[in-house]
């Protein structure tokens, strides 16, 4: 089979196109044949060498295909069946634990960007009804990601108002998932172009954070009380601090990404002083992935792909989302 593997890292440049064996599943192991797979910020980052680097990993975390070969004892999955792998093969439920950080798929272990891939039985689930392979390999990390922070741990209600962060992949599922919800949105971008399209998916305010530079504030008036309810940070350092004032007295932030950077200088003062909860959301695991899926079918939520590349041209694929570009998810086809 081909595969694609880090030969050196630093960029996409780095990746190299290899032949491998077909894996062979285990008795509770499952291989599938991928279709397709989707890119997220975390996989550039892997490319760039910031995570710990091992040669000759495969890399990227989200794809989805048809099973063609399961183990003896496997019980939930059977050939022909469609399906997306979790982002954390070792986590199924209950509270994430630090050892679950080593069964990322694209970071610790090898990833989906091959044709087949071997999972463990715990670490798929089946793909949404109606869903084509592209939009299924949308899911595992963006989707989830979003789902975790707004209805997991936010337990967002109707009419509370939601703040998103530009219109990657999060911030796009972030935008669907609240309005299917009964949810306000408010969406940033520093494209006029890209807040246009945020409007046509149900944004209900728009914000060019370039020309309001206080865009926390600007957001805080545009809720209807005294701040949004909810933040989904993709961003970081840089961005932070106006989330904070964007959230009103016991708001919450789901601390998300670090697009803007790790290293925060900020004021924290504010946290204490709207009694505001910020936590942590690390994509999720398998038990949230099915609830989401379930959801999916119910409120036929389709995933917002931007732009679909060849498997000849996954380099390419890269260079466009560190472009930032992009609008939702971009995504590899692998048939």
């Amino acid at each position: 089979m081909k595969s694609y593997q880090i030969e050196k890292y630093g960029g996409p440049e780095g990746l190299k196109l290899v032949d491998r064996p077909v894996p062979v599943p285990g008795d509770r192991e499952v291989v599938v044949r991928i279709h397709a797979t989707s890119l997220n910020y975390r996989d550039l980052l892997v490319l760039r060498g910031k995570y710990d680097p091992v040669p000759g990993r495969v890399p990227l975390s989200d794809g989805a295909g048809e099973v063609t070969a399961v183990g003896s004892a496997v019980t939930k999955f059977k050939v022909g069946d469609r399906v997306a792998g979790c982002f954390f093969q070792g986590w199924s439920s209950g509270r994430f634990e630090a050892a679950m950080h080593r069964t990322s798929l694209g970071g610790p272990i090898d990833g989906v960007l091959a044709e087949y891939v071997k999972f463990s039985e715990s670490g798929l689930v089946h793909l949404p009804s109606g869903y084509s392979y592209e939009g299924g390999a949308t899911l595992p990390c963006a989707a989830l990601t979003a789902w975790q922070s707004l209805i997991v741990r936010g337990q967002l209600a109707p009419g509370e108002t939601v703040l998103l962060l530009g219109t990657g992949g999060v911030s796009i599922f972030g935008l669907q998932i609240a309005k299917a919800a009964g949810a306000r949105t408010i969406i940033t971008s520093s494209s006029d172009e890209k807040l246009e399209r945020a409007q046509k998916l149900g944004a209900d305010s728009v914000i060019n954070y370039r020309t309001v530079p206080e865009w926390g504030k600007k957001a805080a008036n545009l809720s209807s009380t005294e701040g949004v309810d909810h933040v989904v940070e993709v961003g970081g350092a840089g961005s932070f601090l106006q989330s904070i004032r964007a959230c009103r007295c016991g708001g919450k932030i789901g601390l998300i990404g670090i697009l803007t950077g790790q290293e925060a200088t900020s004021e924290i003062f504010p946290i204490v002083s709207k009694s505001a909860t910020v936590f942590g959301i690390y994509v999720g695991n398998r038990e949230m992935f099915e609830g989401m899926n379930r959801a999916l079918e119910q409120v036929q939520i389709r995933p917002v792909i931007d732009k679909v590349f060849p498997f000849n041209e996954t380099v390419a694929a890269f260079t466009y989302l560190a472009s930032g570009s992009h609008f939702g998810k971009i995504v590899i086809q692998i048939d």
